[in-house]
């Protein structure tokens, strides 16, 4: 079932169903593919489905819980390596990381669930900032995201879209 945002809804729904969206077409990407096709890097920098998926995670984590005080597992940023999100380790598995990024949902969500769009937190820059905005930089970011996945699971294997022909 693909997710449209409501033409009428209100805005933190409309919002969160973007999201969805996004997150959805994340996961669809990964879809029919071997660990080592997942892991394939694509680009000169190493990009590849899995690492982008461990740091959508990641930011999920950082932006909906740890902005709003909340707790979370640990995270993969490294002050001395800023690609450490990104990089999916010998010891990973596909099964972690897509459990990890579910575990990374289900956190945001109930942030999402508990908070109204004007409610404010603390970005880990310093500055306050509020569930609206927090909403949208993620939406932003899982479609930036979604987008570089498109493009690896294309070259990977000519699969094209955003969402499951079936």
């Amino acid at each position: 079932m693909i997710r449209r945002v409501p033409f009428l809804g209100d805005e933190k729904q409309s919002l969160r169903v973007s999201l969805d969206r996004h997150r959805d077409a994340v996961l669809w990407k990964l879809e029919g593919l071997d660990d080592e096709r997942l892991r394939r890097p694509m680009t000169p920098s190493g990009t590849n489905l899995l690492g982008l998926v461990k740091h959508l995670a990641a930011v999920e984590y950082g932006w909906f819980c740890q902005t709003f005080g909340r707790e979370t597992e640990p995270l993969p940023f490294d002050e001395e390596d800023e690609n450490a999100d990104l990089r999916v380790e010998p010891h990973e598995t596909t099964a972690d990381i897509v459990e990890f990024y579910g575990r990374a949902r289900a956190a945001a969500d109930r942030v999402i669930d508990e908070l109204e769009v004007e409610d404010v937190g603390t970005a880990w820059f310093g500055d306050t900032v509020s569930l609206r905005w927090v909403l949208i930089h993620m939406i932003e970011e899982t479609a930036r995201h979604a987008g570089h996945m498109d493009i690896v699971r294309e070259l990977l294997d000519g699969e094209t879209g955003d969402h499951s022909k079936d």
